[in-house]
């Protein structure tokens, strides 16, 4: 089979299972795709990858509800700016808190799924 088709067998079965995590966990289907998507980035882009990933995120979902997911993610991306500037998005107590929390929704999902 083409290197092409397999990418679009990869693409809709991320879709599916991606619209799956939405409707059980809440989380809009572009939100689940994104965390698939860079998960499968960083551990290869393959059949088994693409298990775990979504795996993954469907964890997350069943421990974090939508709304303190979002807000952890906001935290640690805003967290990356240097200076004072994300200082408070990386020192708050409610960012650690977020983070903390999603550390440890992804710990569990790293132990079930890979």
């Amino acid at each position: 089979m083409a290197t092409g088709n397999l990418d679009v067998i990869a693409f809709v079965a991320v879709i599916t299972s991606a619209a799956m995590a939405s409707a059980a966990g809440g989380y809009p289907t572009v939100a689940v795709v994104d965390y698939v998507y860079g998960c499968m980035k960083a551990n290869g882009e393959t059949r088994t990858a693409l298990e775990n990933c979504s795996c993954s995120i469907d964890v997350i979902a069943s421990i974090l509800p939508y709304e303190r997911y979002e807000a952890a993610e906001t935290f640690r991306s805003l967290g990356f700016q240097t200076g004072e500037r994300g200082a408070l998005f990386r020192q708050s107590a409610p960012a650690k808190s977020a983070i903390a929390e999603l550390s440890r929704a992804q710990a569990e999902a790293e132990m079930r799924c890979f």
